[in-house]
């Protein structure tokens, strides 16, 4: 069977508005540079046959490429490392960048990326000719045609994962590597992994005081050396230790931005407060509305450079504007410290599951899986129906069991999609991929693992591009002190217990930082820009003839089936608005990107 029509159509070369900061094509046939375009914020240099691009904030390692920055720009520095260490330069610099180096001499071309993707490159090549640009739909000469298997995969995990792009001939370049393209092939090699050396011996004193100076370093290098940068402020740990730290360094209270919203369970403005009169932070409040929905929704999903489904973007989106309107030119916000210090809940779930395996395997095999799994009964007594679906999570390995409540897997793959469609994809490609990347973690502990993994899904694949999607719509900067390099290295030699103390969740960061933030938040649980999406689609009609019509949208495209869209909308929504309002929210962002991309 074949795919959707439309997604074998030929696609223009690009969106009507370039939204990207830098593309470029080189013939390795000449050798020459066939086109480059340079935005905002790109530095270009040229020396001896080599020339570099570079984007984003890096700082150098080395004090001799540290200097050259210093002396004669980033691009020098970077000329001179890869001039001395090829594919390997990236080793020698830290922060978030993107960088493209020509060598004429050797016929050459190096693409780089930091260590969390936090500036991407995408790209294609073919007849001994390398496209490239910061954005998947900006490559220069790249074939439009859209992948159906990374329309599944975002259906699934409501992001696509690198290296795979919506555009079937477009490749994402993974985060810590450099693509070396030399003969009309391209290579990528890893210049950093992740690599857990835990300290045998842990002196809690000496750790916090390494972790707080770590921290200023890391919110020092991120501010922009004027009065132009604010923060991000949900009311959690991260976002005050941020916000409470610029601050500190200023010697004068920063300038904070909050969302609320009017919807029971999903405001959290009060801990924000908390955190701004502790602090004495000049703060700034705003209340999303559906209104703003309606309006910001086809905006923000038009914008992104392929389908992208985590519904915190249009808060965050908000969050910037309100920002940039008031004057400010970047902002900081406080992404990262779950993933590097434990602070996710399904780190404990999963070491609570993890327990399983320390049992005896006769008592296992032999006695609790037989009477818990196979024993009718057993499903009509609530205490032992708990237990056989515990023992049913804690068989499966890892990662696998991370999705065993995937939406759309619950709601079964062949009740959603139209059979054209599923005949088209690999309905264990997202797993296989997520396995892979579980694979090459190796062997580290069931935690450190957790935060690896985390490192590839939760950070490059899916909260970074949130991030950095909604301020450049809105026009500011973006810097993530607690993604510092410094603090990734610290962070790989805390002991386990230190990220997870029992079930207690990112123990060493809130213990060390107990005499710096206010007790409220510090015992607060997680919650960030969680949107009422599903509520208020109950509530206000524009916002939900928007949603519905998108879903019918998808529905004619031959993507899902027009019955799970009666059922989506008729059934389990009214039943369970803010679990299914997800599942609405990922079709009708798709739908609108479609739109504006294709057609």
């Amino acid at each position: 069977m074949n795919a959707p029509t439309f997604l074998r159509k030929p696609q223009p070369a690009g969106s009507s508005t370039r939204r990207g900061l830098l593309s470029g094509s080189y013939d390795t046939h000449t050798p020459e540079i066939l086109h480059v375009s340079c935005g905002p914020g790109v530095e270009r240099a040229e020396r001896n046959g080599w020339t570099a691009l570079s984007l984003g904030r890096p700082w150098f390692r080395s004090t001799e490429y540290t200097e050259l920055a210093r002396r004669e720009g980033v691009a020098i520095a970077w000329l001179a490392a890869f001039q001395r260490h090829g594919a390997q330069a990236p080793q020698y610099a830290a922060g978030d960048f993107a960088v493209v180096v020509f060598d004429a001499s050797s016929n050459c071309v190096y693409l780089a990326v930091d260590r969390f993707s936090t500036r991407t490159l995408c790209y294609t090549h073919s007849n001994g000719a390398m496209h490239f640009a910061d954005r998947a739909d900006e490559v220069p000469n790249a074939p439009r045609e859209l992948s159906s298997q990374s329309i599944f995969d975002y259906l699934h995990s409501h992001a696509i994962a690198g290296p795979q792009t919506i555009f079937a001939h477009v490749s994402r370049l993974p985060q810590g590597s450099t693509l070396v393209f030399r003969d009309g092939r391209a290579n990528i090699e890893a210049y950093w992994q992740p690599n857990f050396h835990v300290s045998e011996k842990a002196d809690f004193a000496s750790l916090r005081e390494q972790f707080l100076d770590l921290v200023k370093t890391a919110v020092a290098r991120q501010t922009d050396g004027s009065d132009k940068t604010a923060c991000f402020l949900s009311g959690g740990t991260d976002s005050s230790t941020v916000s409470g730290m610029l601050g500190r360094l200023r010697g004068d209270p920063a300038d904070t931005y909050s969302i609320g919203f009017d919807a029971a369970g999903y405001d959290e403005m009060e801990y924000a407060r908390i955190a701004a009169r502790h602090f004495g932070t000049r703060h700034h409040e705003y209340y999303v509305t559906p209104e703003d929905l309606v309006a910001g929704i086809p905006h923000v999903a038009a914008s992104f450079d392929q389908p992208f489904g985590n519904s915190s973007v249009l808060p965050s989106y908000y969050c910037c504007r309100k920002a940039h309107d008031d004057g400010f030119t970047r902002m900081l916000a406080g992404d990262g410290g779950d993933e590097l210090f434990g602070g996710n809940s399904r780190y404990a779930l999963q070491r609570l599951l993890g327990l399983y395996d320390i049992l005896p395997a006769p008592m296992r095999t032999g006695l609790m899986e037989p009477l818990l799994l196979k024993t009718p009964v057993i499903g009509k007594l609530p205490l032992l129906r708990k237990a056989a679906g515990y023992v049913r999570l804690a068989r499966m390995p890892m990662p696998d069991r991370l999705h065993s409540h995937n939406l759309l897997q619950r709601l079964g793959y062949s009740d959603v999609m139209e059979p054209d469609f599923l005949a088209s994809i690999n309905l264990a490609g997202p797993l296989e991929h997520q396995r892979a990347t579980w694979s090459r973690a190796g062997n580290c502990g069931l935690i450190n693992g957790m935060l690896a993994y985390d490192w590839k899904y939760t950070l490059a694949d899916s909260d970074l591009p949130k991030v950095m999607g909604a301020s450049q719509l809105a026009g500011v900067s973006i810097g993530f002190p607690l993604l510092d390099d410094d603090l990734l290295d610290f962070s790989a030699r805390l002991p386990i217990q230190y990220k997870l103390k029992g079930f207690k969740l990112r123990w060493f960061f809130k213990e060390a930082l107990r005499e710096f933030l206010p007790p409220e938040i510090i015992v607060k649980k997680k919650h960030g820009f969680g949107l009422p999406f599903g509520v208020w689609i109950g509530r206000y009609a524009p916002l939900k003839d928007l949603a519905l019509e998108a879903l019918q949208g998808v529905a004619r495209r031959g993507i899902i089936r027009p019955a799970f869209v009666a059922d989506l909308t008729h059934k389990y929504l009214p039943e369970h608005p803010g679990y299914y309002g997800e599942m609405v929210w990922i079709l009708m962002m798709l739908e609108h990107w479609l739109r504006a991309h294709v057609d």
